[in-house]
């Protein structure tokens, strides 16, 4: 039983050996992140370029699952802050703590909860690549794998706990490093369920964010697409708002183009790029904190961005009842339009 018992040992600190790679690398995958925002560059201040919880809102158009969640904190920037903080303090800890392979077991569900994190709110996001979904799904598999692997012999786990009573106890196991206390029969059968589980996971989002498995493939990160709803005019005004929900999340939409036809496509009202450029922003009511503004040259739509967009003129008091449209160009020819029933 004691000779059993050694090579079971050994069996474990072999195995956790092996995953140091892993542990190494996907540890940096985190940490570096609170290493960007806070030592290289400071981005947790509001309303400051590369804020980190803008580009969280760029998730918000396609996340699976979480939309309510995301939704509700880019709508309430206080709170979205105190998120992005304890979110980076969180990634630093289990970043480090995994790379030193402290606590590994642990710090191993915090990378398996971080990357569904990623997986369900920017699996959809990536230009050339499906980047965020391969970083959120080889996360998960990674962290369910160094759970079961522990630490090995290249752990703090390993050198701090080697001869301390704490390594002896069993909820050490579970949360550090060493022998699971468990059946070498059930710990296959949950091995087994969990791998399935994951593969599962990850043909499901493959297939959801970009009809990987099968269908006709598309990438939403490659184009801008901007919805509009409640378009409406009066007396006084043309309302309408937008709202960018694809393309890429580096750059905005640049709108050139508002107008505003009859039923027989004569052009009331037009807005160039030049005229955007100087819109007021007291007529721009954003939701979110990615924010419709104007730019050098445009209209800025940055991905995840809503915001009702106002348009005064006299024009507007003189028009019978009818059907109009309502035509926004964005700077790559693309079109988008929708009818008013005045």
């Amino acid at each position: 039983m004691i000779q059993n018992n050694k090579e079971l040992q050994q069996a474990y600190s072999l195995s956790g050996a092996f995953t140091l790679a892993l542990r190494l690398v996907v540890g940096w995958t985190y940490f570096s992140a609170f290493w960007r925002r806070l030592i290289l560059d400071n981005k947790l201040i509001a309303d400051e370029a590369g804020y980190i919880g803008e580009k969280f809102n760029h998730f918000l158009p396609n996340a699976l699952g979480i939309k309510p969640i995301i939704e509700y904190l880019v709508s309430n920037p206080e709170s979205l802050w105190w998120a992005m903080v304890l979110f980076t303090v969180v990634e630093a800890i289990v970043g480090l703590f995994v790379m030193l392979g402290l606590f590994t077991r642990l710090m191993s569900l915090g990378v398996l909860a971080l990357a569904t994190g990623i997986l369900l709110g920017s699996g959809w996001l990536g230009t050339t690549c499906l980047d965020e979904w391969q970083i959120g799904i080889l996360g998960m598999a990674t962290g369910f794998s160094i759970y079961f692997t522990g630490g090995g012999v290249y752990s703090m786990d390993h050198v701090l706990f080697r001869k301390s009573a704490m390594r002896q106890s069993s909820w050490f196991a579970w949360i550090g490093s060493g022998v699971l206390p468990i059946s070498s029969k059930v710990l296959n059968r949950i091995i087994l369920a969990g791998s399935v589980a994951i593969l599962g996971m990850t043909l499901f989002t493959n297939q959801y964010f970009h009809n990987g498995v099968w269908g006709e493939l598309h990438n939403k990160s490659v184009k801008p697409v901007v919805e509009i709803s409640d378009a409406k005019l009066d007396s006084r005004q043309l309302t309408f708002t937008v709202y960018r929900v694809e393309g890429a999340d580096v750059y905005g939409s640049f709108l050139i183009g508002i107008e505003l036809k009859d039923k027989d496509g004569n052009s009331l009202i037009r807005k160039d790029g030049a005229d955007l450029s100087k819109f007021q922003e007291l007529d721009i009511k954003n939701r979110y904190v990615a924010k419709v503004k104007p730019g050098k040259h445009s209209l800025i739509i940055p991905l995840g961005s809503k915001a009702e967009i106002s348009i005064a003129d006299d024009l507007f008091n003189t028009l019978p009842k009818g059907e109009y449209s309502l035509i926004l160009t964005d700077i790559s020819g693309i079109t988008w339009t929708q009818t008013i029933l005045n």
